[in-house]
């Protein structure tokens, strides 16, 4: 397995016909290159569309003024360094401020800059936070990516994690399935780690984060497979990104494969207004259509996804659309009283984000049903 990192864009020996390489330096000054040796190699250099090499090299349209460095306003929900409470139940913790490749379209291209520091430095502080709020039934190690770590942090991440009675879920975000799966074939100790923690009655779920089906290789097979019988469950979540999955049959392609290899489809993301990011977005009406296209195309495990947008407001669902109207919902409200609203706007297919949405046509709270859903 190839497991060598490039980090010098001029350092990538086939890049193929018509590339400024100089645009290109220029655009990793400000946001860095990063891939491995594996993920290279299942390029194909020959063919400038290749979906695989739209999501790791640089596009010179990323220096785009466009976007924003925290579209989600999560520093607003940040209230211990590195540990941020958004959804009662949920605590987010930025583990890592390292990955084993970095996406173009990220959406927390902050973490990598100069002089950010988000990450956790105190898990003291932030295990005690969760300590202190009952109501938190899940965590979420993230980043970053939590397995570009040692394991040994890992390990001693969800040890303390696991001492929390009231925490029943751990939850793992990383690319390391697609752009390093041997970090998980080599590792047995790290198949180890999981199986300890990930029980009969608290399960560790690997949010796995697959793009394209072309991802999903023999090795990236073995490696999930190996999460898989150790007890883990693994989901996936990917954003639209256009060039990438941005057609009904490369997103139906990719949960059909997921489905196939035992992966659930959990999300798909509206791609975040980040900063750099505006190559690689798909304006909302249309990826509607492409997630509903795609979701026809497959079977009933194919349909298990949801198309939503992480908004500063909470997770909100895009669940239809007439001949001049959007209806949205609160899939996660970070509000308590926003939960399962369902909301009507005028189309807009402009609109990148719900902000874009300007003339609302009327909202139903729900709130009798929201006092149902407990404090989402």
């Amino acid at each position: 397995m190839l497991g060598n990192f490039i980090t010098d864009i001029r350092d990538v020996e086939v890049f193929g016909p018509g590339v400024n390489l100089r645009g290109l330096e220029k655009v990793t000054d400000f946001f860095p290159f990063k891939a491995t040796e594996y993920y290279l190699s299942l390029i194909d250099f020959n063919d400038p569309q290749d979906p695989l090499r739209r999501i790791i090299l640089p596009d010179e349209e990323e220096c785009q003024q466009w976007g924003r460095l925290d579209p989600s306003n999560e520093s607003s929900y940040t209230v211990v360094p590195g540990l941020q409470h958004k959804y009662g139940s949920t605590a987010l913790i930025l583990f890592s401020n390292l990955c084993l490749g970095f996406c173009r379209y990220c959406f927390r291209k902050r973490l990598f800059l100069e002089g950010r520091q988000e990450r956790v430095v105190d898990l003291d502080e932030a295990i005690r936070y969760i300590r202190e709020h009952p109501e938190i039934t899940n965590a979420i190690l993230s980043g970053g990516d939590p397995l570009a770590l040692s394991t040994a942090r890992i390990e001693e991440a969800l040890a303390r994690l696991r001492e929390i009675d009231h925490l029943q879920i751990i939850r793992v975000g990383t690319k390391c399935l697609s752009y390093n799966p041997a970090r998980v074939i080599n590792d047995r100790r790290l198949i180890e780690v999981i199986s300890r923690y990930s029980g009969a009655g608290k399960k560790i779920y690997i949010m796995a984060h697959f793009d394209h089906a072309r991802e999903i290789t023999p090795e990236a097979e073995r490696a999930v497979h190996m999460l898989l019988r150790a007890g883990a469950v693994v989901l996936n979540q990917t954003p639209i990104i256009r060039g990438v999955n941005d057609t009904p049959e490369a997103l139906a392609g990719l949960f059909r494969r997921l489905s196939s290899i035992g992966v659930a489809p959990y999300y798909v993301f509206q791609c975040r207004p980040a900063v750099g990011n505006k190559p690689y977005a798909v304006p909302i009406e249309e990826a509607y259509h492409i997630f509903e296209r795609a979701r026809s195309l497959g079977s009933g495990l194919d349909k298990r996804a949801r198309y939503v947008m992480s908004h500063a407001l909470g997770k909100i669902e895009i669940v239809g659309l007439t001949e001049d109207q959007v209806f949205f919902k609160f899939h996660r409200a970070a509000d308590n009283s926003d939960s399962a609203r369902f909301m009507i706007y005028r189309r807009n297919p402009k609109a990148y984000w719900f902000d874009d949405y300007e003339e609302a046509v009327s909202e139903y709270p729900l709130s009798l049903v929201s006092g149902c859903y407990g404090p989402e």
